[in-house]
C-alpha cells in the first residue's frame, strides 16, 4: 500500500508517495533525495539517522514517514541560517568534534535538541536535583548524548564541542 506524504524538510516543503512501511529515514534519503542523516545501524542504536521533528530530536529510522504526513523535520544541513552556521556546528568545527563526519549529523542535531531540553529543565539519568536548573557539567553531557555513537571514537572532542555551545 501506498501513501502520499508531503513533509517540510530544512524549511521547504516537500511532497513524495512512500509505501507506508518507509522509515522516516528512508523517505528522506531514497524519496526526497535529504543524505544530512545516515543510516548507520538501521535498528535505533547508532543515533546517525537522527534529526528534529517539531524541534524534537528523533532517530528517524524507527519511525514511520507516513505517520508524520504534515511534520517538519530539520536535519543538520538545515540547522544553519544562510551561511551563518548554527552555534552547535561552529563548536564542532571549533573544537575539531569529527573525524570521518559519519556520525556528525546525528551529533548536532542530538546536541541541540538536549541543550534545549536542559534549559528547559528536563532531566537525565544522572541529574542530581530534579527541582534546580539543570547543570551541563561533563556527565550530563554524556548522558544525555549517549545514544549518538562516534566509531572513531572522536568523544572528547564531541563532549568539548558541546560543553562549549552550552556555554560552560
Amino acid at each position: 500500500m501506498h501513501a502520499d506524504i508531503e513533509i517540510e524538510v530544512d524549511g521547504e516543503v516537500r511532497s513524495t508517495t512512500v509505501d507506508t512501511r518507509t522509515t522516516l529515514l528512508d523517505a528522506l534519503r531514497d524519496r526526497l533525495g535529504v543524505t544530512a542523516p545516515k543510516k548507520g545501524c538501521d535498528h535505533g542504536q547508532c543515533g546517525a539517522c537522527t534529526v528534529l521533528l517539531h524541534g524534537r530530536r528523533v532517530l528517524s529510522c524507527l519511525t514511520l514517514a507516513v505517520a508524520h504526513d504534515g511534520a517538519v523535520v530539520t536535519t543538520a544541513a538545515g540547522v544553519a541560517v544562510g551561511d551563518a552556521l548554527h552555534p552547535v556546528q561552529e563548536a564542532f568545527v571549533d573544537h575539531d568534534g569529527f573525524q570521518c563526519g559519519f556520525c556528525t549529523p546525528g551529533q548536532i542535531c542530538s546536541a541541540i535538541a538536549m541543550l534545549e531540553e536542559a534549559a528547559a529543565g528536563h532531566p537525565s539519568h544522572v541529574t542530581d536535583d530534579l527541582v534546580a536548573p539543570v547543570t551541563l557539567d561533563d556527565d550530563e553531557i554524556r548522558e544525555r548524548m549517549s545514544g549518538n555513537l562516534c566509531r572513531c571514537g572522536a568523544y572528547v572532542n564531541i563532549l568539548a564541542a558541546v560543553r562549549s555551545a552550552a556555554g560552560t
